[in-house]
């Protein structure tokens, strides 16, 4: 193959190779008559000095392929250069050079140094530039001081096949010249391919196997197996194949295989298409994937029409035309709607096959109508393809779409019970006690009061269920938490505020019972405001809690709640499993008050205060309240205890209590 350039290398080479030809890791250089002791060597681009006495007038790049002896060929850039050579300046030049001058005779040849500087490159790497040093004869010069070098560059950064490489000199006037590399499809098809490393592709060879229902591929080598891709037809999508066997059941005689090694991304793609001669064992694979779909349309100027969509694995040729369905085994033509299939649009889908999609225009669409196919060889007609099939297709597809947005339903709701589920307990609780009611703990407020007891054991209680309270999401407040409010205030006027509160929030007040708190109870009913407490038989005055004042200014709130017919609408009344001593009977300003024993009934309590007000008079009919009256009656409170339903699980109550 001879290149553009590659003249003056025939022409010159065989007279200059013994005298200016110097190879340098492989690269050479040649000049022409004129010049001599011609070198080439690398230099940076960054430090590539102007030779004012040389101008380079044109640069002639190619690329050719270097073959010697038996090696593989090899790229190489050939730059030919026309330069112009400025005795004078020359001259000049060598006489300030500071070496000792000569005298010459008029037959004495006068020879001088000189230097020019090409670069090269291809994107995206960096240029590189070669610099060419030569002696000027001057008495040898001809064609009006002009001379001629050619510079091969073996192997030159950067530059492959089909690579774009921009040669320029960096001496005025600086031209600058474009070469395009062959591609190597083209060097692969010439007679020296064997030669190239990169034309190198790997062999393939196809067996069928009708026992295995399989066809092997085999490669020929012993070394990694190659990539492998298949497609149906030569310009058809090639599709990554992993395996060494395919399926003969999507063997098709348009099938190809391209096989390629993946560890060198420039190698040569071999494409075959072994099966083209199998026409007859294997176009009924072809015949057996062939698919119709028909459907109906519109037309912009409003006119029904038919559209049908035929895949296969190949291009068919043949025609398809509509019919009316008489029966199971009778299609009527309709006549002057016959289409060739050739004549249509072919494209590929997701699977690799091809389908081409058209249409009957004007045409009287009913249920009934179906779409002939007749494939070139095969001998008997397809169909009919009705649109009531597609029809029903369309129906199934759906009805899956809907089930499968019930099913998602479904899901989501399990989902949201699973998350929810102590909420939905609370309200199937609500329900079956009289009505949904709203639950909403956030919010509520409970205010807790303590007993007139001097005990810390009692203190850290009440403060235990306060927090527990707080915990469950209601708004608390406890006394032993306000007591700088009820310094300030005074006991009644800080209740007081803690009702109005209560009344806009919603929530009940909480009083905790002990022994002292019954005793208090009883002689405030009978008008004993003013008692001595007395301590053992010392007679020392015992120190009541720093609650009692607030304890007292509750029980003038209950009176005033009974006196308007509505006990336990605000108060409600805890005592705790600890306390078991107490059996003796509620004095007669408790009665009818709610009474909850903790921890046992913590579910009921925590049910009483999330109803409200709302759910009291279901609730009550439900929830246990302990009664502190006579024997008679206690088996009654009993049996209304055992029907009670809690609401939410509280497990850590008991061990906190």
């Amino acid at each position: 193959m001879l290149l553009p350039g590659q003249s003056i290398w025939c022409i010159l080479l065989p007279l200059c190779m013994t005298v200016c030809g110097l190879e340098i890791s492989g690269d050479e250089v040649i000049c022409s008559q004129g010049l001599s002791d011609c070198t080439m060597n690398k230099v940076n681009i960054l430090v590539v000095e102007d030779n004012n006495a040389v101008n380079v007038q044109n640069l002639t790049p190619s690329i050719e392929l270097c073959c010697r002896d038996s090696a593989p060929c090899t790229i190489c850039l050939v730059i030919d250069i026309e330069i112009n050579i400025h005795l004078d300046k020359v001259i000049e030049d060598e006489g300030h050079s500071g070496y000792e001058e000569e005298d010459y005779s008029g037959e004495t040849e006068r020879n001088s140094n000189a230097s020019v500087t090409v670069c090269y490159y291809a994107l995206p790497t960096l240029p590189m530039c070669k610099k060419v040093e030569f002696t000027v004869n001057h008495t040898a010069l001809t064609l009006q001081n002009q001379a001629k070098i050619s510079v091969k560059i073996t192997k030159p950064a950067g530059v492959s096949f089909s690579s774009h490489v921009f040669v320029y000199s960096s001496t005025p006037p600086m031209p600058s010249r474009e070469v395009v590399a062959p591609s190597l499809d083209e060097v692969c098809s010439q007679e020296w391919k064997e030669r190239v490393e990169e034309c190198h592709v790997p062999s393939l060879s196809c067996v069928i196997d009708q026992k295995m229902n399989w066809v092997e591929l085999q490669f020929g080598r012993n070394k990694s197996l190659p990539s492998v891709c298949v497609q149906y037809e030569k310009n058809g999508i090639c599709q990554i194949w992993n395996r060494t066997t395919i399926p003969l059941h999507s063997v098709t005689p348009c099938m190809c295989l391209q096989v390629w090694d993946e560890d060198d991304q420039r190698s040569m793609r071999t494409q075959s298409c072994p099966f083209i001669n199998n026409t007859d064992s294997l176009q009924r694979s072809v015949w057996q994937n062939v698919s119709v779909f028909v459907s109906q349309g519109q037309m912009n100027n409003y006119h029904t029409m038919l559209s049908w969509n035929l895949s296969a694995p190949c291009r068919l040729g043949g025609e398809v035309w509509p019919c009316q369905k008489e029966n199971s085994s009778c299609c009527r033509e309709m006549k002057g709607f016959r289409q060739q299939l050739k004549n249509g649009t072919w494209r590929q889908n997701s699977k690799g096959h091809w389908e081409t999609i058209r249409v009957f225009e004007d045409i009287h669409v009913q249920l009934s109508t179906c779409v002939m196919v007749e494939v070139k060889g095969m001998g008997h007609e397809l169909g009919p393809f009705c649109l009531k099939n597609s029809l029903l297709a369309d129906n199934r597809s759906r009805w899956i779409l809907l089930v499968v947005g019930v099913m998602l339903l479904v899901c989501l709701a399990v989902l949201i019970f699973y998350l929810l589920h102590d909420f939905v307990k609370k309200w199937a609780w609500s329900w079956h006690h009289g009505g949904f009611v709203k639950i909403c703990r956030k919010g509520h407020m409970v205010v807790l009061l303590s007993p007139p007891d001097e005990d810390d054991g009692v203190s850290e209680s009440v403060c235990q269920l306060g927090s527990q309270l707080f915990n469950q999401g209601f708004s608390v407040s406890v006394d032993q938490w306000s007591r700088k409010e009820q310094c300030t205030m005074g006991p009644l006027p800080w209740l007081h505020s803690q009702l109005l509160q209560l009344k806009s929030l919603g929530g009940r007040v909480v009083l905790v019972l002990t022994r002292k708190a019954l005793e208090r109870a009883e002689e405030w009913t009978h008008g004993n405001k003013e008692v001595i407490k007395m301590k053992g038989d010392k007679g020392l005055p015992q120190i009541c809690s720093p609650y009692s004042d607030v304890f007292t200014a509750s029980l003038f709130l209950i009176q005033a709640d009974k006196q308007l017919g509505r006990p336990g609408e605000r108060f409600l009344l805890v005592k705790f499993d600890s306390h078991r001593s107490i059996d003796r009977r509620l004095p007669e300003l408790f009665q009818g008050l709610p009474l909850f024993q903790l921890p046992s009934q913590i579910q009921a309590l925590l049910s009483e205060l999330t109803m409200g007000r709302t759910g009291r008079q279901s609730g009550r009919r439900t929830r246990t309240r302990w009664k502190w009256s006579a024997k008679t009656k206690k088996g009654q409170d009993q049996q209304k205890a055992s029907h009670c339903k809690y609401v939410g699980p509280e497990k850590n109550l008991e061990q906190r209590l």
